[in-house]
């Protein structure tokens, strides 16, 4: 059975958390490989509509088990308040491991990346402040403290006081802000082990066990292609790998497991923070998707960018992961549209460029060239069959297939749970 990859082919909240639960009780684990509580999935179930943060969708899901593994940084606080919160809806969440090797966020990755961030002043790049950066930054310097180290509190106190005497040199000289105690870091952190110890596991060891035993795994990516800390506008970035190279260093199960990735791609462009966006709108059609498609941050409640569809980002995402299905979102946002433009290259320093430019420089000079789409005005929420979409939709989908560098697999045509169009079996 396969090992799936799930990622966001633009600069996130493309609707991953619909895809994967488009697959339903077709997967067995659903795998949150990278990232923290800076980003959210908006599920909606019925009535009922779930925001989830650090949690993998797959929680929602009866039978699933979710996994937070070894390449997320976890804030333990916003995990509990995540699991108390879907609890108290009915929702079971006993079923959720944590890997032992993950990384956790304390209070003085919060406030130094809040106080780094005014800091930066007009250069700021847009971080939600919950600490995910200055968490994988410890990391890569090898002073980050592990969901394992709550288990042994003489090695727990050593990690913060080895952490805390740099970090509190940083706070006071150059930002004016009282030093952190060790005993304020540790005791809160100690005081989560009794509840957390449950849930900790080897989980690239079960993960691949899993597999062994014909179980179908989603490991579902945290962010979006774009905001890749290699392959992302950097420095524009989030600070994890995004991508599905992630998958395979962020889970502990190897890349020649993996059968197929899947990208979400919005039918049009959003981006929250800073950074270039070559198709941004400034008109009342940037508040048009704005208001209808409800373009506010799951995490942040801040407003996102928008755009239209930018083809030569949906090739470099494609190229970039290996994509080998598109799940197309939110093309219900756009009915009503009387010609509907699609970024089909950009002009750089007078020059056509047909994919992206290598240089950050370039990318941000660049000009969308523009090619226009007849739209519809027929109401598509409703609909199930992609040969029951109008016509004009239906050439929509298929000329962004055509410039994407891979196949519309699924679309998106309303926020209900069920409301999606499926066009190639994604599991299959």
């Amino acid at each position: 059975m396969p090992a799936i990859v799930l990622i966001g082919a633009q600069w996130g909240d493309e609707g991953k958390g619909k895809a994967t639960d488009l697959l339903g009780d077709r997967i067995d684990y659903v795998v949150k490989f990278n990232g923290g509580n800076n980003a959210g999935h908006t599920v909606v179930v019925g009535t009922e509509k779930y925001a989830l943060h650090l949690l993998p969708s797959g929680i929602l899901t009866d039978g699933v088990v979710p996994v937070i593994s070894n390449g997320v940084v976890v804030d333990i606080a916003v995990l509990f308040e995540e699991l108390d919160a879907l609890a108290a809806r009915g929702v079971d969440v006993s079923r959720l491991r944590v890997s032992a090797n993950a990384h956790v966020i304390t209070t003085y990755h919060r406030t130094l990346d809040k106080v780094t961030e005014r800091f930066l002043g007009k250069r700021q790049i847009g971080t939600t402040g919950r600490g995910i950066g200055p968490a994988y930054a410890d990391k890569i310097n090898r002073v980050g403290i592990r969901i394992q180290d709550l288990f042994d509190e003489n090695i727990l106190r050593q990690k913060v006081e080895g952490a805390l005497e740099q970090k509190n040199q940083i706070l006071a000289k150059i930002y004016n802000r009282r030093a952190i105690t060790v005993d304020e870091v540790a005791d809160e952190l100690l005081s989560y082990a009794d509840r957390l110890r449950p849930m900790v596991a080897d989980t690239a060891l079960e993960l691949n066990l899993a597999l062994d035993a014909g179980k179908t795994v989603l490991f579902e990516g945290g962010q979006a292609t774009m905001l890749d800390v290699d392959h992302g506008t950097y420095p524009f970035v989030t600070s994890s790998s995004a991508t599905s190279g992630g998958a395979a260093t962020g889970s502990g199960v190897a890349p020649n497991r993996f059968d197929r990735v899947i990208g979400v791609i919005k039918a049009y462009t959003t981006r929250v923070g800073a950074g270039p966006f070559p198709t941004e709108l400034f008109d009342e059609w940037g508040d048009f998707l704005t208001e209808k498609g409800a373009e506010f941050g799951t995490t942040t409640g801040r407003k996102r960018r928008t755009g239209w569809y930018d083809a030569p980002i949906a090739r470099y995402a494609a190229r970039i992961n290996g994509i080998t299905d598109f799940v197309l979102t939110k093309l219900d946002v756009l009915t009503g549209i009387e010609s509907i433009p699609v970024c089909v290259a950009y002009e750089v320093d007078g020059k056509r460029v047909d994919e992206m430019p290598v240089s950050q420089t370039d990318f941000h000079h660049a000009t969308p060239i523009y090619e226009n789409f007849p739209g519809w005005t027929e109401d598509i929420t409703g609909v199930r069959e992609f040969e029951k979409l109008p016509k004009n939709a239906r050439d929509y989908v298929l000329a962004l297939e055509a410039m994407s560098g891979s196949r519309m697999s699924a679309i998106g045509v309303g926020p209900a749970r069920d409301a999606i169009v499926v066009r190639h079996d994604l599991v299959g």
